[in-house]
Protein backbone atom coordinates (compact mmCIF):
# COMPACT_ATOMS: atom_id res chain seq x y z
CA UNK A 1 0.00 0.00 0.00
CA UNK A 2 2.66 2.59 0.74
CA UNK A 3 3.82 3.46 -2.73
CA UNK A 4 0.04 4.68 -3.41
CA UNK A 5 -0.52 7.44 -0.44
CA UNK A 6 0.37 10.35 -2.23
CA UNK A 7 -2.42 12.14 -3.91
CA UNK A 8 -3.32 12.65 -7.14
CA UNK A 9 0.02 11.81 -9.08
CA UNK A 10 1.07 8.73 -6.94
CA UNK A 11 -2.62 7.76 -7.45
CA UNK A 12 -1.59 7.55 -11.29
CA UNK A 13 1.80 5.62 -10.45
CA UNK A 14 -0.75 3.49 -8.65
CA UNK A 15 -2.37 2.64 -12.17
CA UNK A 16 0.75 2.34 -14.07
CA UNK A 17 1.63 -0.52 -11.62
CA UNK A 18 -1.38 -1.78 -11.50
CA UNK A 19 -1.68 -2.40 -15.33
CA UNK A 20 1.84 -3.27 -15.24
CA UNK A 21 0.88 -6.29 -12.35
CA UNK A 22 -1.72 -7.60 -14.33
CA UNK A 23 0.41 -8.66 -17.19
CA UNK A 24 3.21 -9.09 -15.06
CA UNK A 25 2.63 -13.28 -14.99
CA UNK A 26 2.10 -15.27 -12.72
CA UNK A 27 2.93 -15.29 -8.78
CA UNK A 28 6.18 -15.76 -6.75
CA UNK A 29 5.06 -19.25 -6.14
CA UNK A 30 3.09 -21.86 -7.56
CA UNK A 31 0.81 -21.64 -4.22
CA UNK A 32 -0.07 -17.75 -5.58
CA UNK A 33 -3.32 -18.56 -6.38
CA UNK A 34 -6.12 -16.55 -7.82
CA UNK A 35 -7.24 -15.05 -4.55
CA UNK A 36 -11.14 -16.44 -4.37
CA UNK A 37 -12.65 -17.16 -1.08
CA UNK A 38 -11.06 -20.33 0.52
CA UNK A 39 -12.73 -23.75 1.27
CA UNK A 40 -11.85 -25.62 4.19
CA UNK A 41 -12.83 -29.35 4.41
CA UNK A 42 -14.23 -29.69 1.02
CA UNK A 43 -17.17 -27.20 1.96
CA UNK A 44 -18.31 -24.20 -0.48
CA UNK A 45 -17.29 -20.62 0.19
CA UNK A 46 -19.05 -18.29 2.50
CA UNK A 47 -20.40 -15.18 1.34
CA UNK A 48 -18.39 -12.19 1.95
CA UNK A 49 -20.86 -10.00 3.65
CA UNK A 50 -23.07 -12.46 5.71
CA UNK A 51 -22.65 -12.32 9.26
CA UNK A 52 -23.01 -15.90 10.02
CA UNK A 53 -21.89 -18.46 6.93
CA UNK A 54 -22.45 -21.84 6.41
CA UNK A 55 -20.65 -24.25 8.74
CA UNK A 56 -18.42 -27.42 7.06
CA UNK A 57 -20.57 -30.48 7.75
CA UNK A 58 -17.80 -32.12 9.17
CA UNK A 59 -17.19 -29.51 11.73
CA UNK A 60 -15.70 -26.57 12.67
CA UNK A 61 -12.46 -25.40 10.19
CA UNK A 62 -9.09 -26.47 11.12
CA UNK A 63 -7.12 -23.24 13.22
CA UNK A 64 -10.59 -22.69 14.49
CA UNK A 65 -10.89 -20.82 17.90
CA UNK A 66 -13.16 -23.08 20.45
CA UNK A 67 -12.80 -20.02 23.30
CA UNK A 68 -16.24 -18.25 24.31
CA UNK A 69 -14.34 -14.67 23.75
CA UNK A 70 -15.46 -14.36 20.32
CA UNK A 71 -18.53 -15.68 20.51
CA UNK A 72 -21.59 -12.96 19.94
CA UNK A 73 -18.65 -10.38 18.99
CA UNK A 74 -19.41 -8.00 15.84
CA UNK A 75 -15.80 -7.82 13.77
CA UNK A 76 -16.00 -6.12 10.43
CA UNK A 77 -12.81 -6.80 8.18
CA UNK A 78 -11.77 -4.28 5.38
CA UNK A 79 -10.26 -6.01 2.39
CA UNK A 80 -8.12 -3.63 1.22
CA UNK A 81 -8.48 -1.79 -2.65
CA UNK A 82 -10.14 -3.89 -5.37
CA UNK A 83 -9.97 -5.87 -8.49
CA UNK A 84 -11.64 -3.19 -10.75
CA UNK A 85 -10.21 -0.10 -9.18
CA UNK A 86 -6.85 0.09 -11.34
CA UNK A 87 -9.57 0.21 -14.80
CA UNK A 88 -11.46 2.83 -12.72
CA UNK A 89 -9.62 6.04 -12.01
CA UNK A 90 -12.02 8.28 -12.20
CA UNK A 91 -13.94 6.60 -9.92
CA UNK A 92 -10.81 5.81 -7.24
CA UNK A 93 -9.14 9.71 -7.21
CA UNK A 94 -12.16 11.09 -6.57
CA UNK A 95 -11.44 13.56 -3.98
CA UNK A 96 -13.39 12.34 -0.22
CA UNK A 97 -13.32 13.73 3.61
CA UNK A 98 -11.41 12.13 5.87
CA UNK A 99 -11.70 14.00 8.80
CA UNK A 100 -9.10 16.34 8.82
CA UNK A 101 -8.21 16.88 5.45
CA UNK A 102 -9.43 14.90 1.78
CA UNK A 103 -8.12 11.99 0.25
CA UNK A 104 -8.15 9.92 -2.92
CA UNK A 105 -11.62 7.50 -2.70
CA UNK A 106 -9.37 4.43 -2.62
CA UNK A 107 -6.49 3.18 -4.66
CA UNK A 108 -5.66 0.39 -6.35
CA UNK A 109 -2.90 -1.17 -4.41
CA UNK A 110 0.39 -2.67 -5.28
CA UNK A 111 1.60 -6.21 -6.07
CA UNK A 112 4.67 -8.10 -6.40
CA UNK A 113 7.43 -8.13 -9.10
CA UNK A 114 5.75 -11.53 -10.22
CA UNK A 115 2.36 -10.18 -10.59
CA UNK A 116 0.07 -10.97 -7.49
CA UNK A 117 -1.53 -7.98 -6.67
CA UNK A 118 -2.27 -6.83 -2.95
CA UNK A 119 -5.82 -6.57 -3.50
CA UNK A 120 -6.59 -10.55 -4.46
CA UNK A 121 -4.21 -10.81 -1.47
CA UNK A 122 -6.42 -9.37 1.07
CA UNK A 123 -9.57 -10.30 -0.54
CA UNK A 124 -7.97 -14.26 -0.08
CA UNK A 125 -6.74 -13.38 3.68
CA UNK A 126 -9.95 -11.56 4.90
CA UNK A 127 -12.22 -14.42 3.60
CA UNK A 128 -10.06 -16.84 5.86
CA UNK A 129 -9.82 -14.63 8.71
CA UNK A 130 -13.76 -14.30 8.39
CA UNK A 131 -14.44 -18.45 8.33
CA UNK A 132 -11.86 -18.93 11.04
CA UNK A 133 -13.67 -15.95 13.07
CA UNK A 134 -17.27 -17.07 12.77
CA UNK A 135 -16.46 -20.58 13.77
CA UNK A 136 -15.33 -19.13 16.80
CA UNK A 137 -18.83 -17.60 17.53
CA UNK A 138 -18.19 -13.81 16.21
CA UNK A 139 -20.71 -11.88 13.63
CA UNK A 140 -18.14 -10.73 10.55
CA UNK A 141 -18.93 -7.97 7.76
CA UNK A 142 -16.71 -7.61 5.13
CA UNK A 143 -16.45 -4.50 3.50
CA UNK A 144 -16.41 -5.30 0.05
CA UNK A 145 -18.71 -8.19 -1.59
CA UNK A 146 -16.34 -9.53 -4.43
CA UNK A 147 -12.85 -9.20 -5.84
CA UNK A 148 -13.82 -6.98 -9.25
CA UNK A 149 -15.71 -4.16 -8.26
CA UNK A 150 -14.43 -0.65 -7.50
CA UNK A 151 -14.13 0.83 -4.11
CA UNK A 152 -15.72 1.22 -1.72
CA UNK A 153 -14.29 4.46 -1.35
CA UNK A 154 -12.37 4.92 2.30
CA UNK A 155 -15.28 6.54 3.85
CA UNK A 156 -17.85 3.75 3.64
CA UNK A 157 -15.14 1.15 4.56
CA UNK A 158 -14.95 3.55 7.77
CA UNK A 159 -18.76 3.88 7.70
CA UNK A 160 -19.23 -0.20 7.59
CA UNK A 161 -17.84 -0.80 10.95
CA UNK A 162 -19.83 2.62 12.26
CA UNK A 163 -23.17 1.34 11.22
CA UNK A 164 -22.72 -1.99 12.91
CA UNK A 165 -21.53 -0.48 16.00
CA UNK A 166 -18.35 -3.09 15.83
CA UNK A 167 -16.68 -4.61 18.62
CA UNK A 168 -13.63 -4.23 16.59
CA UNK A 169 -12.20 -3.68 12.49
CA UNK A 170 -9.18 -4.30 10.80
CA UNK A 171 -8.23 -3.24 7.87
CA UNK A 172 -5.86 -5.91 5.87
CA UNK A 173 -3.09 -4.50 2.96
CA UNK A 174 0.51 -5.90 2.27
CA UNK A 175 2.74 -2.55 1.72
CA UNK A 176 4.62 -1.74 -1.79
CA UNK A 177 7.82 -0.05 -0.19
CA UNK A 178 11.27 -0.29 -1.23
CA UNK A 179 12.66 -4.06 -1.97
CA UNK A 180 14.94 -3.50 0.69
CA UNK A 181 12.62 -3.10 3.35
CA UNK A 182 11.03 -5.92 5.06
CA UNK A 183 8.45 -7.23 7.69
CA UNK A 184 5.40 -6.08 8.51
CA UNK A 185 3.51 -3.42 11.06
CA UNK A 186 0.47 -2.55 12.47
CA UNK A 187 -0.83 1.42 11.55
CA UNK A 188 -2.91 2.59 14.35
CA UNK A 189 -4.80 6.16 14.42
CA UNK A 190 -4.27 9.32 15.84
CA UNK A 191 -7.10 11.16 17.44
CA UNK A 192 -8.59 13.80 15.15
CA UNK A 193 -11.23 15.63 16.89
CA UNK A 194 -14.70 15.26 16.18
CA UNK A 195 -14.30 11.66 14.83
CA UNK A 196 -12.23 8.86 16.44
CA UNK A 197 -10.77 9.89 19.92
CA UNK A 198 -13.22 8.00 21.87
CA UNK A 199 -12.22 4.93 20.03
CA UNK A 200 -8.45 5.34 19.90
CA UNK A 201 -7.80 3.81 23.52
CA UNK A 202 -9.38 0.97 22.18
CA UNK A 203 -7.72 0.82 18.87
CA UNK A 204 -4.28 1.12 20.61
CA UNK A 205 -4.90 -2.11 22.58
CA UNK A 206 -6.39 -4.05 19.56
CA UNK A 207 -3.13 -3.06 17.51
CA UNK A 208 -1.09 -4.62 19.94
CA UNK A 209 -2.95 -7.78 20.72
CA UNK A 210 -2.90 -8.19 16.59
CA UNK A 211 0.64 -7.58 16.31
CA UNK A 212 1.84 -10.32 19.26
CA UNK A 213 -0.16 -12.61 17.83
CA UNK A 214 0.68 -11.92 13.75
CA UNK A 215 4.04 -11.96 15.10
CA UNK A 216 4.28 -15.15 16.98
CA UNK A 217 2.29 -16.86 14.28
CA UNK A 218 4.04 -16.13 11.53
CA UNK A 219 7.52 -15.73 12.56
CA UNK A 220 7.41 -12.55 10.23
CA UNK A 221 9.42 -10.16 11.54
CA UNK A 222 8.96 -6.05 12.93
CA UNK A 223 9.35 -4.01 9.97
CA UNK A 224 12.55 -2.48 9.90
CA UNK A 225 11.93 0.99 7.44
CA UNK A 226 8.55 2.28 9.37
CA UNK A 227 7.36 2.02 13.16
CA UNK A 228 8.94 0.84 16.00
CA UNK A 229 8.34 -2.68 16.98
CA UNK A 230 5.57 -3.48 14.60
CA UNK A 231 3.48 -0.35 15.25
CA UNK A 232 3.08 2.50 13.35
CA UNK A 233 0.63 5.71 14.52
CA UNK A 234 -0.87 7.68 11.33
CA UNK A 235 -3.40 10.74 11.41
CA UNK A 236 -3.84 10.60 7.25
CA UNK A 237 -5.74 7.47 6.98
CA UNK A 238 -9.47 7.71 6.08
CA UNK A 239 -10.22 4.59 7.11
CA UNK A 240 -9.03 5.15 10.56
CA UNK A 241 -9.72 8.71 11.44
CA UNK A 242 -13.44 8.51 10.69
CA UNK A 243 -14.14 5.49 12.31
CA UNK A 244 -16.25 5.28 15.27
CA UNK A 245 -15.21 1.98 16.82
CA UNK A 246 -11.87 0.47 17.63
CA UNK A 247 -9.70 -0.17 14.49
CA UNK A 248 -6.35 -0.77 13.27
CA UNK A 249 -4.88 -1.68 10.01
CA UNK A 250 -2.17 -4.55 9.29
CA UNK A 251 0.56 -4.00 6.37
CA UNK A 252 1.64 -8.02 6.38
CA UNK A 253 4.71 -7.59 4.70
CA UNK A 254 6.36 -5.56 1.82
CA UNK A 255 5.71 -7.07 -1.30
CA UNK A 256 8.60 -5.13 -3.23
CA UNK A 257 10.58 -7.43 -1.46
CA UNK A 258 11.83 -11.12 -2.62
CA UNK A 259 11.52 -12.84 0.77
CA UNK A 260 7.82 -11.01 2.02
CA UNK A 261 6.53 -11.59 -1.69
CA UNK A 262 7.36 -15.50 -1.25
CA UNK A 263 5.50 -15.81 1.42
CA UNK A 264 2.35 -13.58 0.96
CA UNK A 265 2.39 -15.64 -2.41
CA UNK A 266 1.96 -18.79 -0.30
CA UNK A 267 -1.66 -20.14 -0.11
CA UNK A 268 -0.43 -21.62 2.95
CA UNK A 269 1.52 -18.98 4.09
CA UNK A 270 -2.18 -16.90 4.06
CA UNK A 271 -3.80 -19.67 5.87
CA UNK A 272 -1.49 -18.92 8.22
CA UNK A 273 -1.55 -15.39 8.46
CA UNK A 274 -5.51 -15.76 9.14
CA UNK A 275 -5.07 -18.10 11.90
CA UNK A 276 -2.76 -15.44 13.48
CA UNK A 277 -4.85 -12.87 13.70
CA UNK A 278 -7.88 -14.88 14.34
CA UNK A 279 -5.87 -15.20 17.67
CA UNK A 280 -5.03 -11.62 18.47
CA UNK A 281 -8.74 -11.03 17.67
CA UNK A 282 -9.54 -14.05 20.41
CA UNK A 283 -6.87 -12.34 22.52
CA UNK A 284 -8.41 -8.83 22.28
CA UNK A 285 -11.71 -9.75 23.74
CA UNK A 286 -10.23 -11.72 26.64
Amino acid sequence: MRIHRGGPAAAGLALCLGVLAACGGSSDDASGDPAAPPTVRGTAPQSATGSEGPRSPEGSPEGSLDGSALRGKVIVIDPGHNGGNASHPAEINKQVPIGNGSKECDTSGTSTNAGYEEHAFTWDVSNRLAKLLRAGGAKVTLTRKNDTSVGPCITERAAVGNRLRADAALSVHADGASASGHGFHIIEPIGVKGHNTEAVPASLKLGRNLRDAYHSGTDVPYSNYIGEKGLDRRSDLGGLNLSTVPKVFIECGNMRNAGDAGKLSSSSFRQRIAESLAKGFDAYFR
